[in-house]
């Protein structure tokens, strides 16, 4: 399984904005979704959104309108850019490319997890 590490996390106010980016192995050239969870302490990982190779993406109905997913095929990484944040936005947030179940447009996965990045959102 690929060892994925996402970046970009930090504290910020809410309404503020943070991009965070997930770098695949540049030998990654064959998937079907891409996506991002988040995971608060206590609590088990939320699907936040994905991006297929249908061309389709699907947010959870907390971060739409408000989170975009995006993938740059040259580069080989993921981003998700999240505006207007909220204070229950804050957790570890985690990419993930692989252990779908069923569509990966139902945002639920398994399998291991990398290294996650931490967003701290205040009010």
């Amino acid at each position: 399984q690929m060892q994925l590490v996402a970046s970009g996390g930090g504290s910020v106010q809410a309404e503020e904005s943070l991009r965070l980016s997930c770098s695949f192995s540049q030998y990654f050239i064959s998937w079907s979704c891409v996506g991002w969870f988040r995971q608060v302490p206590g609590k088990e990982r939320q699907g936040v959104a994905v991006y297929g190779a249908d061309g389709r993406s699907s947010y959870a109905e907390s971060v739409e309108g408000r989170f975009t997913i995006s993938f740059d095929n040259y580069e080989n990484t993921l981003y998700l850019q999240m505006n207007s944040l909220k204070p229950e936005d804050t957790a570890m947030y985690y990419c993930a490319a692989d252990g779908w179940v069923g569509s990966c447009h139902q945002l639920h996965r398994t399998g291991d997890w990398g290294q996650g990045t931490q967003v701290t959102v205040s009010s």
